[in-house]
């Protein structure tokens, strides 16, 4: 059998090192037209930055080691320009020649990614000193410019994490960093309980945040960003990180079926509509193991084990993918973020809005032990399941731990029901007697038992917003985080000292503030017979 895969950074050398280790025989070819395989694009911020000292540390494999090593035909700079699914071959041009040529296959899989994509903007293209980043010849180019022009400031564009950790990066190097941000808040689609934190960890150390702004010119040759608020940036470097777009020029031609995005639909078994043809990665569009719904591919770990499983099955394995979870993590300065599954946003972008949520605050371990401080960790979930939907954290440690315990149990069927019967390690340095993924659990289940204490904002009738008496509960020293201004706000741990002043003629609402402090300050006037809500905003 010969098999011919495209594209060779993460999930096509997955693919063919696997292939080779389960068959001899298999003649496995592997074309790319970069100029490097089998890389760490993750480790490209890091590199940038000087704390990975060694750029040959980020490329796991070359042509060489794969032919020594594996006997795997790889073809570098060399693009697949067409694909003919009636024949079964494709055509190839070797982009340092200008040689083209046609190759058969039996089995043919795209791996071929997606690349960085840059909105049109008025004086972009005579900007010198512009760059995206996807791969070592954009990471050299970048390290290239940095030696030869010594710059003190750079604009990034685009504040997802993949911005977030060049922002650090590049302050490592000793520039000055700005970050725009077209969006309400940085690092979409966390929620804005995480993303608040997150802008005070960047604000804190002195990155220049711009958000909800547009990039409406460039002069200068790229040495003047205009913003949509009217503010001018003045940069030495900018960088683009807007987002990628799949790779899949190839696909329409040999009729292989595209998502309205342009991302390749597949199956369960990773196969297209076209027979003998597979794709796997960042091209794909697969479904939610959670939801069932269609979803993108886009993380390099993906890529890897639907490789790693696709080899399998090329081999006459009885192996389907059960779908793509999402799972991601970054450091933010001292400060770690991730996620798992779907985000509040993510959710009510897909269209599902049948959800809830808890968002907690504790200890990421033992508080009498040293340097204990807060893991905010918010967990979505079904109502009536209480499946779990996704998890996001941030916190100082602990929070990767927590969120891939979290994306084990969804890959494990496991419920909100299910999270207090967790049996997780428990030391002062480490934990807390009650993990945090237990609080999760009994909040969550606090929160269905209780479901007619909360009240969306919106279903709040129009006589109570005129006549109720609205209570916070927030700590000295601290503001209301929910959209109604209260009448009078008590401390949680002085509320049973202070219950004269809060009437017992009105219906009372807690104001929306995250955590578990409303529910237990709901059921201190509950027992004292308030007729109490909570606000859910």
């Amino acid at each position: 059998m010969k098999i011919i895969i495209i594209g060779a950074v993460a999930g096509g050398p997955s693919l063919a090192t696997r292939l080779r280790r389960l068959d001899e025989d298999v003649d496995i070819i592997m074309f790319e037209r970069g100029q490097h395989i089998s890389f760490a694009s993750c480790g490209l911020p890091y590199y940038l930055g000087h704390v990975i000292k060694e750029r040959d540390s980020l490329i796991e494999r070359t042509p060489e080691v794969l032919k020594e090593k594996n006997n795997i035909d790889v073809r570098i700079q060399t693009e697949v320009t067409a694909i003919d699914p009636e024949q079964k071959i494709v055509t190839a041009t070797n982009l340092v020649d200008g040689s083209t040529y046609t190759e058969s296959y039996d089995k043919l899989i795209l791996a071929t990614g997606a690349r960085p994509t840059v909105p049109k903007i008025n004086g972009l293209t005579d900007a010198t000193n512009l760059f995206t980043i996807r791969n070592v010849t954009d990471a050299d180019k970048i390290s290239d410019f940095i030696e030869t022009n010594h710059p003190h400031h750079v604009t990034i564009v685009g504040g997802g994490t993949a911005g977030i950790e060049l922002a650090e990066n590049f302050q490592l190097r000793g520039l000055t960093v700005s970050i725009v941000e077209r969006s309400e808040h940085v690092a979409a689609p966390f929620d804005p309980e995480i993303t608040e934190i997150l802008e005070k960890q960047l604000i804190k150390h002195k990155i220049d945040l711009h958000t909800n702004a547009n990039v409406d010119k460039i002069t200068e040759q790229g040495k003047s960003i205009h913003l949509s608020s009217g503010e001018t940036l003045k940069t030495d470097m900018l960088i683009f990180v807007t987002g990628v777009v799949p790779n899949s020029e190839l696909a329409p031609a040999a009729k292989i079926t595209l998502a309205p995005d342009k991302h390749i639909i597949v199956d369960e078994h990773l196969q297209t509509n076209v027979a003998d043809i597979y794709a796997i990665g960042d091209v794909i569009e697969t479904t939610s193991y959670i939801t069932g719904l269609p979803i993108q591919s886009v993380l390099s770990s993906a890529a890897n084990r639907q490789g790693h499983l696709l080899a399998d099955a090329l081999l006459g394995a009885d192996l389907t993918y059960r779908g793509f979870i999402g799972a991601g993590v970054a450091q933010v300065f001292d400060m770690t973020v991730s996620y798992t599954g779907y985000t509040e946003q993510a959710l009510e972008a897909a269209g599902v809005m049948n959800y809830q949520s808890i968002f907690i605050t504790p200890f990421d371990h033992a508080y009498f032990y040293p340097n204990a401080k807060r893991l905010n960790l918010k967990v979505t979930y079904h109502p009536s399941t209480g499946a779990i939907l996704g998890a996001q954290a941030i916190g100082h440690s602990g929070v990767d731990k927590r969120i891939g315990e979290l994306s084990v149990a969804i890959t494990g069927n496991l419920t909100v029901h299910d999270l207090p019967d967790l049996e997780l390690p428990y030391s002062p340095p480490y934990s807390t007697t009650r993990d945090p993924l237990n609080t999760a659990g009994y909040v969550a289940i606090n929160q269905l038992n209780q479901a007619d204490l909360m009240v969306p904002l919106k279903e709040i009738p129009a006589d109570d917003l005129k006549s109720a008496f609205f209570l916070a509960i927030h700590e000295d020293g601290k503001t209301n985080t929910g959209s109604i201004t209260p009448n009078l706000s008590i401390p949680l741990n002085d509320l049973r000292d202070r219950l004269a002043e809060v009437p017992t003629n009105k219906k009372i609402y807690i104001t929306h503030r995250p955590g578990l402090n409303n529910y237990t300050a709901a059921r201190i006037l509950a027992g004292h017979k308030y007729e109490v809500s909570i606000v859910e905003e």
